[in-house]
Formats: structure tokens, C-alpha cells, sequence
């Protein structure tokens, strides 16, 4: 499709009324102002038009949100009664179908995702992971009978008991923010634990919405979730060193988690960290490439590349290193930045003016380091407003080179030669990263065996993706510590404790 002026297609472009937000706070089941009563705005990044406001937060309301979290898991049944928090999980699933409308409308303005996207990760299956939660927390082995042994000399009955950590701090990201959201506070509470949610100041409303949906429409009691939206990105580093929280739930960029990891120590709290990633889409030497092309060309355009799990690097056989570069480029420059109102926009905007400023530095940078632009590497005409920018496709850099290395957060693909299956594999493991990735080949034992090979978190073999409730997901090396879905991503808000007694 054509870029296209988003105001002139999407009437709440031009009437930001026509979008609900949620402009309070959530603190101990009231839904309320920041005690300043000072406010920041949201901004739609695909018309730069101010959508509302929302309150900012200061440390002190912070300070209000971990105590009344604290209470709740110390003073309530919430942690032991397994029924209630079930039926808490289900009435904020319904309670989120019952708004899909109103809140799609909302993420799309909010965060500038292509609407197409909410029916999947952006929304829907965000939405659809608390039921699977709540069915796991249902069907849980919450307790382990080992039977007796006699250490010591002493007949014993042993048994191994899981129970929740109790006060999380759940910091999370502007990209996919209801997929992260949920992904935390789902599991966080089916495992009896209760939350203090501080969101990225980019995307607030889709935070505060889901504190109105729980105080509104659900029975979970006042201080289970506290939901605390700042401008400034530094009050969260507030629950990293907060005696009161037990556990810091993280996903962000690689330089923010080294940070909260550093400061959680002091307390030694329990950390789950979901970082950045440089993944490698390995194309092997038998494989459909013209098929393998457009799908790398159509993930990396996805959401403007904002994704930790995108793979940003095509390593391709060398003999077939043109044909590749021309097939991808081919479908890169029939996915442009447009409208992320319309149904067939792919590519929408980034979130803002400095990443938008970011992305373009890089592109700056890899001419800068010898690479060459085969397509895109500009702001798209005709859209003057919003922070778009062109899918760009660059050759000629090294694996090595920032560009290559280094994670983006936009729209831009590297294609990188390879040598063969040892090589590609050097490739993609020669990264600090190692969250996610692919591989094609005709061969499919061939291709499993270079995926095997791959030091990554998730990998895709000819097209399989692993996205899904019960699939873990979390990286390898620097990209994070731990995995957010299925039932490892529950257990990691639970203890473990060990009981025994004489037999």
C-alpha cells in the first residue's frame, strides 16, 4: 500500500477525544491523581498530536504503591486462597473483551502499532494468556510428596511445597506493552503474589486502562496490583533497592538491566530479566531463498522493527549473496511506513522523535563504517508528520560492525555473507545477544542441527514460530536472566520450600 496521511484516514487522528484513556494512577485499589496533581502527555507517534495526559508520578507515590502492596500479600488470603485469584484472572480477562473496541483504538493510538497487530500480540493474545494462566494455576502441582527417607538416621516424610514471592516490581517497556504487561502480571498473580506496575512513560495509558479494568470490574483486592505511571524513567529504579519488594520483574534494553541487576543486589531480591537481542536469520544453501527473503523483509518491517526478537541480521550463502540482497529488497520496498489505522500497514511509526532520531543515526553510521543503503534509509514522503521512517535493507558491513552488532530498535536489515553451515553458525553465536533467531533449509534435519547450534533463547526452523503462552521465552548470554511464559515463565514467582516430618 501507499503511505497515506493517518489524519485524513482515522477520525480520532484528528479528534484525540474519540480515544479513552485513563488519565489515574492505581494505588491501593483507588484509582487517583499523582499527590503533586502533575500531569504528562501521551503523544500519537503517527500524527504527533497529543492524545491526553496522565498522571506523573513521584517517588512518594511510589513509596504508597509498595506499602499498599505489601500489605495486601502480608494482611490477605490473596497468596493462599487460589480460588480467589482464578476468579480475579478471569474477571479481568472478560473485563478486557468486553472493551477490546475501545482499548484497540487506544493501543493503536498509543503506541503507533499497525492495527493488524492487535489481533495478535498486541492485544488478543495478551488477553487470551490470562485464561491459560489461570487454567495452569488451576491444574498446578503446588506441592510435591518425595515420601520418606532417613537421613541421619531419622525416618522422615518429606515434601516439597511452592508458594509465591510475594511483592513484585514489574517494570516494562513501550514496544508491545499489553503483551509484557500481561506476560508479567498474569503469572505474578495466579502464583499469589501481588505487583507494583511501573510502565514505560511512552505508552502509559495502556498501563492505567488495565488498573481501571481491575478496580472497575474485578474483585481483586485493593493492593494486589498498583499501577504507578512517571515521565521520569528513574522512580523505577526505586523497586530495585525497596527492602519491601521481593522480586524485580525487567524487560528492557541490555544497559538498563545490567543496572537494575547491579541495584537489586544490595537486597538480593530475585530478578527476571528480559533484554535486547541482535538475532540472526540463517538462510542455508538449499533453501527456498526467494521464500526465506520475504519472510526476513516482512519481520524485520513488522511494528518498525520494535521488537527484542526480531531478527535484525540475514546471513545468506555467499554464491547466492545478490539474488538474496535483490529479493529481499524487492519486498522491503512493498512494505512502507504508513497509516497504522489501515488494515494493511505492516510498518507503522516508532514511538517517538528520539528513536525515530536514534534509528537514523545508525543508518548514518553504517555508510559511515562502509556499508551501502539498497533501499530505504530516509523518512518516507508524504508523511510529514509522525515519526516514520523507511524500511532500510544495508549491505556491506561486517558482523562485527556497530550496525551489526548493536540493537536498533527500527526498521533496518543487514545482510551479511556466510561460508557454510560452521560459518553461519560463527556468525550468529558472535554476538553478545542470544535471544531469538531462524533458520531455513530444505533439509529439515539439517536445518534443526544449525538451530541446535545456536546459542538462543527461541529459534524458528523453516517458518515454525514459537509464540505462544506455554512456549518460554528469554534469552541467552546478555539477553536476559530467566523466561516469561509457560510454566517456566510462572515459576519464577514462586519459592520453593522443602517441609519434613517424622514419618
Amino acid at each position: 500500500m501507499s503511505a497515506t496521511n493517518p489524519a485524513a484516514t482515522n477520525p480520532a487522528a484528528t479528534n484525540p477525544a474519540a480515544i479513552v484513556g485513563e488519565e489515574r494512577l492505581l494505588i491501593d485499589g483507588q484509582l487517583r491523581p499523582a499527590r503533586s496533581g502533575k500531569v504528562f502527555e501521551t503523544i500519537n507517534p503517527a500524527t504527533e498530536e497529543v492524545l491526553g495526559v496522565v498522571a506523573d508520578a513521584d517517588d512518594v507515590d511510589l513509596d504508597a504503591a509498595i506499602g499498599s502492596a505489601r500489605r495486601a500479600f502480608d494482611e490477605t488470603d490473596w497468596s493462599t486462597n487460589l480460588a480467589r485469584r482464578v476468579a480475579g484472572l478471569r474477571q479481568l480477562q472478560a473485563a478486557f473483551l468486553k472493551h477490546a473496541d475501545e482499548i484497540r483504538a487506544m493501543t493503536v493510538a498509543e503506541t503507533g502499532t499497525p492495527v493488524s497487530l492487535t489481533h495478535s500480540a498486541q492485544l488478543d493474545d495478551p488477553v487470551a494468556s490470562l485464561g491459560w494462566v489461570a487454567d495452569l494455576a488451576e491444574s498446578y502441582q503446588w506441592e510435591t510428596d518425595l515420601g520418606n527417607a532417613a537421613p541421619l538416621g531419622i525416618l522422615s516424610h518429606r515434601w516439597v511445597r511452592r508458594e509465591a514471592t510475594g511483592v513484585v516490581g514489574a517494570i516494562t517497556p513501550w514496544n508491545v506493552p499489553h503483551q509484557i504487561t500481561l506476560a508479567k502480571l498474569g503469572p505474578a498473580l495466579a502464583a499469589g503474589n501481588t505487583v507494583v506496575l511501573k510502565p514505560a512513560p511512552d505508552t502509559p495509558w495502556c498501563a492505567t486502562v488495565l488498573g481501571r479494568l481491575i478496580a472497575e470490574e474485578t474483585d481483586i483486592p485493593a493492593g494486589v496490583v498498583n499501577i504507578v505511571t512517571s515521565s521520569d524513567h528513574r522512580i523505577g529504579a526505586q523497586l530495585t533497592v525497596d527492602g519491601r519488594v521481593d522480586q524485580v520483574s525487567f524487560t528492557g534494553s541490555t544497559a538498563t538491566g545490567k543496572q537494575v541487576m547491579a541495584s537489586a543486589a544490595e537486597t538480593l531480591k530475585k530478578v527476571f530479566l528480559e533484554l535486547g537481542g541482535k538475532s540472526a536469520f540463517v538462510i542455508l544453501d538449499e533453501a527456498d531463498l526467494r521464500g526465506a527473503c520475504a519472510v526476513a523483509a516482512f519481520t524485520v518491517c513488522t511494528h518498525a522493527g520494535q521488537g527484542c526478537a526480531i531478527t535484525t541480521r540475514l546471513l545468506v550463502p555467499r554464491q547466492q549473496f545478490d539474488e538474496a540482497v535483490s529479493a529481499t529488497a524487492a519486498v522491503m520496498g512493498k512494505l512502507p511506513a504508513g497509516d497504522p489505522t489501515e488494515s494493511g500497514t505492516i510498518c507503522g511509526p516508532v514511538v517517538n522523535a528520539r528513536q525515530r532520531q536514534r534509528v537514523e543515526g545508525y543508518i548514518r553510521l553504517a555508510t559511515e563504517e562502509g556499508g551501502s543503503i539498497v533501499t530505504g534509509g530516509g523518512r518516507p514522503p508524504g508523511l510529514e508528520k509522525g515519526f516514520f521512517i523507511e524500511p532500510t535493507l544495508i549491505v556491506g558491513v561486517d558482523n562485527a560492525a556497530r550496525v551489526s552488532s548493536e540493537e536498533i530498535f527500527g526498521p533496518v536489515l543487514v545482510v551479511i555473507p556466510h561460508d557454510g553451515d560452521d560459518d553461519a553458525v560463527r556468525l550468529a553465536n558472535a554476538s553478545p545477544y542470544g535471544l531469538s533467531g531462524s533458520v531455513w533449509a530444505s533439509d529439515r534435519d539439517r536445518a534443526v542441527g544449525v538451530a541446535n547450534r545456536i546459542r538462543t533463547g527461541t529459534i524458528g526452523v523453516n517458518g515454525g514460530l514459537w509464540y505462544s503462552p506455554d512456549v518460554p521465552f528469554g534469552g541467552y548470554k546478555q539477553s536476559g536472566i530467566g523466561r516469561e511464559a509457560g510454566i517456566a515463565g510462572f515459576e519464577e514467582y514462586l519459592e520453593t520450600k522443602s517441609i519434613a516430618e517424622p514419618a
